[in-house]
């Protein structure tokens, strides 16, 4: 008798030396095929940054903030996510087909992996880095809930594979520096989770100037309402609640979960942050970002 695969907690399967999702890497040679059109707004985060709640601001503006045409769909069909690929559900190529221009991607992926057309058409990038410690514990407890990951083990495990780079997309270290890098080439606007906690209506000031477009005050007054976490965490076009729970189980843990800067604070011991502190002083040495852990 053929023994039927679990299809959850596969193991991460390494593409060029960066860990991913056994079904992305499977995905990533279908995008060699894939062709950027020079209006295509890239939106490019590590995982945990604030992926899903920058592209439903940019689809807001895209769609001069009328909340019904943002409502047309998950933001999985409206956002297309590149390198997208799960059992049961369009991969983020099919979905792609069906996006009229100007498009919005999203993407994880580093710029070892990214489909060079990206960068030959000089597509814009809009990037939003958040800071280590609070994308760790938000990437623990999506590991925990989300199957097409591994089983994350103890947090004190995951930790350690995090600063390692032994998770998803590899080394945070290295992708929030080489798409900082980037930005002084190419057309990157790179904005931080923190500034848009503090002042989401200044940071979309920033991305409609990057975008050359102007919206009235009160959309924009309405785009940063729309898309609060509050908000957002009750919209099921973004929320992922509609993703099959033996994909994405919410029982577990929300895919929105709390939304906040310092959330770390509760779940680091003493001992991990020294480690942790010191590890991220040598790996970030020489760079000139800063990130803050608090506001």
């Amino acid at each position: 008798m053929e023994l039927i695969q679990d299809p959850s907690r596969p193991p991460l399967a390494y593409v060029k030396g960066i860990p991913l999702i056994k079904y992305f890497a499977e995905a990533l040679g279908s995008l060699q095929d894939f062709q950027a059109w020079p209006d295509d707004l890239l939106i490019s985060t590590y995982p945990k940054s604030g992926t899903t709640w920058v592209s439903e601001i940019l689809d807001m503006i895209y769609q001069g903030g009328d909340l019904q045409k943002c409502r047309r769909a998950s933001i999985l069909m409206r956002v297309p996510f590149l390198e997208f690929k799960a059992p049961g559900v369009p991969t983020g190529l099919e979905a792609l087909k069906d996006t009229p221009a100007p498009r919005l991607i999203k993407t994880h992926l580093p710029l070892a992996l990214l489909p060079q057309t990206l960068l030959d058409q000089k597509v814009k990038v809009v990037y939003v880095a958040r800071n280590a410690k609070d994308v760790a514990v938000s990437f623990y407890h999506f590991y925990r809930m989300a199957k097409v990951h591994p089983d994350p083990g103890t947090w004190d495990c995951f930790l350690e594979k995090f600063m390692a780079g032994e998770v998803s997309y590899g080394s945070w270290y290295q992708h929030v520096r080489e798409w900082w890098e980037l930005s002084h080439t190419h057309p990157v606007l790179y904005l931080f989770y923190e500034d848009m906690k503090e002042n989401p209506k200044r940071e979309i000031q920033k991305i409609l100037k990057f975008l050359g477009r102007s919206l009235p005050e009160e959309t924009v007054d309405l785009i940063v309402q729309q898309t609060s976490f509050k908000e957002m965490k009750k919209n099921s076009t973004v929320n992922y609640s509609t993703i099959p729970a033996d994909i994405m189980d919410h029982s577990v843990s929300a895919f929105m979960r709390k939304g906040i800067t310092g959330d770390w604070k509760t779940t680091f011991t003493v001992a991990q942050n020294e480690r942790f502190d010191a590890d991220y002083a040598r790996k970030m040495e020489g760079c000139g970002l800063s990130f803050r852990t608090e506001l």
